[in-house]
């Protein structure tokens, strides 16, 4: 009898009453699966994290502590000792920022930059779209200023909010890593949910900034662009950028890298591997180790409703600054470009350009925006990865 007492108090059930929160906890992962599952919503991260949240609150487990991660060390002696969980090992890939590189590799070998390189205007659209990453900043650390520290955040927790306005996904966790590894949960789960509601958000803010008749502006047909441009161009940009913000360069250099595996033609297998098995791979990794982080503990607090309504502001004032240098440009070109473009801008790859063509052919049905939409869309990538750096380079530990 007494060891069916000690069996039953070695249960998780037994020790759910330790901390009734993960039951919350629990309820906000199934929240997170149905959006997955059911609404497809970025299913491919938010049921991987959705899980993570759920193991790493499941009492008496212990795959995750967050203590072996404390500051800017890991705690070796536990991992050789044997003491770290599961999700423990997979999140030193998140730690040492490992992931979200691999994925920018991904990234790179399925992206064609040459919508971009046939108009390089749209790379200044891509530029103003990071605004909200500056905006989201200035606004997050002002409240953290004019209270005293009773609202708001730090300014490296700032910088690591405001990385949720580029719509990027993989460089919002890997700022978060560096700079307010705390809050790296909400930052990711607000940046997916976010990506995920592009369709929704953009369209009001685009109708909003532009009239009838600057959406109803048709662009010519890009030029094409040879072979020997999209192979220096990726060498060429790696250089360039990690020259000017060495701190993007791992970022940057990944995905580059990549892209320059698509565009060589040579390496094919190395292209689909990275395209496919290795993406899916870590992809599954990175969204287990980022849900792993949310415990209740750091989840359920009044800092995570602040993050998710900073980040919708972050979002929309991105989504807003390439419109509105589409439409600033529009007065000095002879050449007039639709703004709607310019809210591609923010790096959700291709969804945003969609949405440009979507909301283009609603005020002309004969009008095809799509390619010139995805100029300013991969711009978006390599700006956001670029922000990433200066905010590093900032306010890195």
């Amino acid at each position: 009898m007494g060891s069916v007492v000690d069996f039953l108090h070695k249960t998780g059930f037994y020790h759910i009453g330790d901390d009734w929160r993960c039951l919350i906890m629990f309820a906000i992962g199934a929240v997170l699966l149905y959006l997955g599952i059911k609404r497809k919503f970025e299913p491919l991260l938010l049921v991987p994290i959705a899980i993570g949240m759920i193991l790493t609150n499941l009492p008496g487990v212990g795959m995750f502590h967050s203590e072996l991660f404390a500051g800017d060390h890991i705690d070796w002696a536990a991992f050789a000792a044997g003491e770290a969980g599961l999700l423990d090992l997979l999140y030193i890939g998140v730690k040492l920022g490992i992931y979200p590189c691999l994925i920018f590799i991904g990234v790179g070998a399925m992206t064609d930059f040459s919508p971009m390189i046939a108009n390089p205007r749209s790379m200044l659209l891509g530029a103003a779209a990071q605004l909200g990453i500056f905006i989201t900043y200035a606004a997050a650390n002002g409240m953290y200023k004019l209270t005293d520290g009773v609202i708001g955040f730090t300014a490296a927790q700032s910088g690591a909010i405001g990385a949720i306005g580029g719509a990027d996904g993989p460089t919002a966790i890997y700022t978060a890593t560096k700079l307010a590894p705390e809050l790296l949960g909400p930052i990711a789960i607000a940046a997916y949910c976010y990506m995920a509601l592009v369709p929704f958000i953009q369209p009001p803010i685009m109708k909003l900034l532009t009239t009838k008749k600057e959406r109803q502006i048709e662009m010519k047909q890009l030029r094409y662009v040879s072979k020997t441009e999209r192979l220096v161009f990726p060498v060429v940009m790696m250089i360039l950028v990690s020259l000017i913000v060495p701190t993007a360069a791992p970022l940057v250099g990944c995905l580059m890298f990549g892209n320059l595996l698509r565009e060589c033609g040579v390496v094919e297998r190395l292209s689909k591997t990275v395209q496919n098995e290795m993406m899916n791979m870590v992809t599954v990794f990175l969204g287990l180790s980022v849900g792993a982080t949310a415990t209740a503990a750091n989840f359920l607090s009044v800092k995570t409703l602040l993050i998710l309504g900073i980040g919708i502001i972050a979002f929309s004032f991105g989504t807003a600054g390439g419109v509105l240098l589409a439409k600033f440009m529009n007065l000095f070109t002879k050449n007039k470009i639709n703004p709607l473009i310019g809210s591609a801008g923010v790096s959700a790859v291709p969804m945003a350009a969609r949405v440009s063509q979507k909301v283009g052919q609603e005020a002309h049905p004969g009008n095809f925006l799509l390619m010139h939409a995805m100029g300013p869309n991969v711009s978006g990538v390599i700006g956001s990865a670029i922000a990433a750096g200066v905010l590093l380079s900032l306010f890195a530990r």
